[in-house]
């Protein structure tokens, strides 16, 4: 009983800082998503290069969860923790990547094949219902990537106080949000890298 009541303290420490950054991350991210380098008058070319590397960033965070999973399943939990402070890193580089480009680059539409910012009534025709079923894996992805900041934080606090039945509770259903923006982070790349201006 002493042992739960010391390792809920010790959560409770790290709570102001989970709702902090739980706001703080999706509020900060939004606001230098609306910034443009170029409208500060900086003169900077776009990331186009970053794309790909942070969408192979979320393929390599997807990979690294399950075998986190796997490893803990195994009884492996020093591996486990190592790579989830892995995962939780390469979110991080991910969103540090994201904002780099959006805040030098014009959003793409899906669909809009010469790159004018305006999708026209044939490149609609073309991409037909498509177009709505990116728009789904989209919206559901950057809302789950919001959704799942706190409870990562979480679900890592309860590890790291060695409060492990509450941490594996959360992480049931941590583990498939967090996959689930791994996965459609990608999936997101491969049907708009079509339409990038190059």
């Amino acid at each position: 009983m002493e042992n739960t009541i010391n390792t809920n303290d010790a959560e409770k420490k790290y709570n102001k800082w989970i709702i902090l950054l739980s706001v703080a991350i999706p509020l900060v991210v939004a606001l230098l998503f609306g910034v443009k380098l170029k409208d500060l008058g900086y003169n900077v070319e776009p990331l186009s290069f970053l794309p790909p590397i942070y969408a192979g960033i979320n393929a390599v965070t997807a990979v690294v969860l399950v075998v986190a999973v796997m490893a803990v399943r195994r009884g492996n939990r020093r591996l486990h923790e190592n790579l989830m402070k892995f995962a939780i890193s390469l979110s991080v580089m991910f969103l540090a990547m994201y904002v780099a480009y959006h805040m030098t680059a014009d959003s793409t539409k899906f669909g809009d094949t010469d790159h004018d910012q305006v999708l026209s009534a044939a490149e609609q025709a073309a991409v037909g219902a498509m177009r709505y079923v990116y728009l789904f894996i989209l919206l559901t992805h950057i809302a789950l990537s919001v959704v799942i900041i706190p409870f990562v934080l979480i679900t890592y606090v309860r590890a790291i106080t060695n409060n492990f039945e509450r941490h594996k509770k959360l992480a049931r259903i941590t583990y498939p949000m967090w996959l689930y923006v791994a996965i459609t982070g990608v999936i997101v790349y491969l049907m708009i890298s079509p339409y990038y201006a190059h």
